[in-house]
């Protein structure tokens, strides 16, 4: 009888094991969408390197769970990105969708990801039209809003009393809203706007134009490839020395081994540096270095804070059964991240610092110092549009 008894006890905390495993065994999906193909491969390769650097540096489990991670290249084309996510969604049946680097990509997959009750975690791409009225409770941006950096540089071209701009970006969104941003707090003449080809190489005919409109300098927002063009052709027209350039997410880690002494001396600003001292960029820098043989650009720094913030949101929630819950993980913002300051505004978009650097050519080395804080915790003007409240 008592041998029986012990069986029962057995069998029950058995059934409580067995009960709990489901928990423990709970497995996280996550979709990491880029652009990998063609000329836009410059800025994916990395986003992606950097993920993966991320999950090795969580044990490639996010939150303590067992993870898996399905990857998709978007070729830079909404209908294939739409496509991916539908499938990551249907069949994959993933938790998070993130990645996406191109604005008009991201606002092709925004609707259809967060209304299947998926959430959306931009990597890079930060639209306007997404961050306001648009707003959603399952989409949080880790990178930052189109329109903060050009706003930041525009005050610090009003402030160094620069009085006659001419102003160039690819014609799609993320172009419309960085100019857009720049001349929210640029106060001076705004001398041309032109937007170019999306991908284009050939920039004769916008040189020609700029010169002839004689402007005091020059700001761009043209990202990987485009910028390795501009900057050096401009240099090569003899524009750099007698017309500043400026700009915005063209100069950077990615680009300046390619645009070399064309870029040197010129100013941009930037939410991240490789040169920020926290623990948590040292890390990163030293080890992607270490891993890629290359210093990593804000692209890649981005791509790696996903990974953390996911990380730190999952493992504070316990996991991804309870969407509420962890929902309010992540609006907490309080996970370790490669810029330090950093935190949430009431969209879901960051408010953070925006830094002026320089690129420079020292010892044989092409590279990008920090100079300072232009705008300090800094939010987006279209968070008041926002309807969310938490």
């Amino acid at each position: 009888m008592a041998m029986g008894m012990s069986k029962r006890i057995l069998a029950a905390a058995a059934g409580l094991t067995i009960a709990a495993t489901p928990v423990a065994a709970e497995k996280v999906k996550v979709g990491f969408i880029t652009t990998l193909s063609g000329g836009a491969g410059i800025i994916g390769k990395p986003m992606k390197n950097a993920f993966e650097l991320g999950m090795e540096h969580v044990g490639g489990r996010l939150g303590g769970f067992e993870t898996e991670i399905f990857y998709g290249d978007d070729k830079r084309k909404p209908d294939v990105a739409k496509q991916l996510a539908n499938r990551m969604i249907k069949k994959d049946r993933v938790h998070f969708v993130t990645g996406i680097i191109w604005s008009n990509l991201l606002i092709a997959i925004h609707g259809p990801v967060t209304r299947s009750n998926t959430f959306l975690i931009s990597s890079n791409a930060g639209a306007g039209a997404v961050a306001g009225k648009r707003c959603s409770k399952d989409f949080f941006n880790v990178s930052f809003q189109n329109d903060v950096m050009p706003e930041g540089m525009g005050k610090y071209m009003t402030d160094k009393k620069i009085d006659n701009v001419y102003a160039m970006a690819p014609n799609y969104q993320a172009g419309k809203d960085m100019i857009k941003g720049f001349k929210r707090m640029y106060k001076g003449k705004i001398a041309g706007e032109v937007y170019t080809k999306l991908g284009q190489k050939d920039y004769q005919a916008e040189i020609s134009a700029l010169r002839a409109a004689k402007p005091s300098a020059v700001f761009i927002f043209l990202p990987g490839g485009m910028g390795i063009n501009f900057v050096k052709q401009y240099a090569q027209a003899g524009l750099s020395k007698k017309i500043p350039l400026y700009s915005v997410y063209s100069v950077d880690a990615l680009t300046l081994p390619a645009m070399k002494d064309a870029a040197v001396g010129t100013y941009g600003v930037q939410h991240w540096s490789p040169d920020l001292g926290n623990t948590v960029n040292r890390r990163f820098v030293t080890e992607y270095r270490k891993k890629y043989g290359k210093t990593p650009a804000f692209y890649a720094a981005q791509a790696y804070d996903t990974v953390l913030f996911l990380d730190h949101a999952i493992r504070k929630a316990g996991g991804v059964g309870d969407r509420d819950k962890l929902r309010a993980a992540m609006r907490a913002g309080d996970f370790p991240n490669t810029r330090g300051a950093f935190k949430f505004n009431n969209n879901q978009f960051p408010i953070q610092n925006i830094y002026l650097r320089e690129a420079m050519h020292e010892n044989g080395k092409y590279f990008t110092k920090t100079l300072g804080v232009v705008l300090s915790a800094h939010g987006d003007s279209y968070a008041k549009d926002c309807k969310m409240k938490w």
